[in-house]
This record gives C-alpha cells, sequence and structure tokens, in this order.
C-alpha cells in the first residue's frame, strides 16, 4: 500500500510534535509500503497549491493522510485552501468526481491539551472525532473510506520518552496494511 502524508504545519521548523511525528513518517516505509511524506508549507508558501500536481499525487496513492496541529479546533488554514483547490467536482466528486474512491482518507492530528479536556465533562466539551467530523464528511463526499485518526492529545506536555513512543506508534500506525473506519457516532 502506497501511503502519501500530506504535512501541514505552519511553521515547521519550530514544531516539536510535528517534526518529530513526520521524522517518524519518512522512516515508516518500505519497499512494499512506501510512505511519502510531503510538506505542503513548504511547498505552497503562497497558498498557490498546483492542483494539478496534488490531483497526481493523490491519484498514485492508496493513503491519503493529513497530518496537522489543531488549531481553534480545527486544521491550519492551509489544509481547507488544499481541499477547495484539489477536491474538484467532477475529479473528487460529482457524477464523474471518482479519482479517490476506494482510497483510504486519514488524519494524523495532534492538540496542545491533554486527552481529558477533549470530552463533553473536560474544559473543551467535545471529543476529537466530533471537531474532525467536517473530514469525515468529505471522505463520504468524495467516497474514500475514513479511517479512524492517529491522535496525539497533550503535545505541550509530552515528554521526549512519550513523544518517542508517540512516533514509534504513528510508523507503525502508517505501516499497517488498513485501518478500521470511524462509525458514524464514534
Amino acid at each position: 500500500m502506497n501511503t502519501t502524508v500530506l504535512l501541514f504545519h505552519p511553521n515547521l521548523a519550530a514544531s516539536r510534535i510535528n517534526a518529530r511525528l513526520a521524522q517518524a513518517a519518512r522512516g515508516a516505509g518500505t519497499a512494499e509500503n512506501p510512505v511519502e511524506v510531503r510538506d505542503m508549507y513548504a511547498l505552497y508558501p503562497d497558498f498557490k497549491v498546483d492542483v494539478a500536481v496534488e490531483q497526481a499525487v493523490c491519484e498514485a496513492t492508496d493513503r491519503i493522510v493529513l497530518q496537522f496541529p489543531m488549531y481553534w479546533y480545527s486544521s491550519p488554514a492551509l489544509v481547507k485552501q488544499w481541499e477547495d483547490d484539489v477536491l474538484t467536482y467532477g475529479w473528487a466528486y460529482g457524477p464523474a468526481g471518482t479519482a479517490l474512491h476506494g482510497k483510504e482518507l486519514a488524519l494524523a492530528v495532534s492538540s496542545g491539551s491533554s486527552a481529558e479536556n477533549y470530552t463533553h465533562s473536560g474544559s473543551v466539551h467535545y471529543g476529537p472525532h466530533e471537531l474532525l467530523r467536517p473530514f469525515q464528511a468529505t471522505s463520504d463526499l468524495i467516497g474514500t473510506r475514513f479511517a479512524v485518526p492517529f491522535l496525539t492529545p497533550g503535545a505541550m506536555s509530552l515528554t521526549d520518552e512519550e513523544l518517542a513512543e508517540r512516533a514509534q506508534a504513528y510508523a507503525a500506525w502508517l505501516a499497517a496494511p488498513d485501518h478500521p473506519e470511524l462509525g458514524v457516532f464514534e
């Protein structure tokens, strides 16, 4: 299975968590199951996404992973720009828009706050799957299988050892041949 990680971090040089996860992702691939990591902010610092290139990348892979830190309970702005530009009618959705059908769409998301805060009784009052639901709806629209996300909560307080464990878990998650699909009510 070919996996392409689209890494969306606006300041990767200053990132501790996403930079380490990206490093793990780059080492996760094998000849049979390659993993490519694309630093989207480095490729498109002006937000002018090359639609033809990005569509070709998506067509050539089996699994698309959107990796990003959670910003204001959502994603960094370039993720939305990428979606708006690349996931076009007639290509990704609509009667003839079947280019991504059957592929896996997965998210690798980090949040600064702890997992306990991302619960109904926590300070955020919503779980991560609820906050990421628009990505699942997009997956439904474009005909991809929406995998259970790889979540890294508590990014602000992870020790070096805990981060190393998360990076190792991420590499293993990327190397897995298949991920379970996220249900509608999870």
